[in-house]
């Protein structure tokens, strides 16, 4: 069984979220949020965000153990680009790319050994 999260259209450049989410890959849950709570980056936040969403729908909708749960993916695609304009000298225009991020979280529960 497992439960999934998504964030879409997150104002994050993708390339400074998968290094957030590679501190946390296949980490337990409650020990992957305390990495992010002392992480100072901004993607920290966004990405804490989707891991609880994640736990709460393995806890409410699959009646799963929180304290099994751990991270089994976790990924970060490219979403679209917000494309905008900054004039320069002599007529030119300089192009500003305002990426966005998809983040996907699937939890799953340990199997005892």
């Amino acid at each position: 069984m497992e439960a999934r999260a998504q964030a879409r259209f997150v104002r994050i450049a993708p390339r400074k979220a998968r290094a957030v989410v590679d501190l946390i890959r296949r980490k337990n849950v409650d020990e992957a949020l305390s990495i992010l709570r002392y992480t100072p980056n901004r993607a920290a936040g966004l990405v804490a965000k989707v891991v609880k969403s994640a736990a709460a729908n393995a806890e409410n909708n699959l009646e799963l153990n929180r304290a099994g749960l751990y991270i089994d993916r976790i990924f970060v695609d490219e979403g679209p680009t917000f494309k905008r304009v900054q004039p320069r000298a002599r007529g030119r225009r300089y192009l500003i790319r305002k990426r966005t991020s998809h983040i996907t979280v699937i939890v799953k529960e340990r199997k005892e050994v």
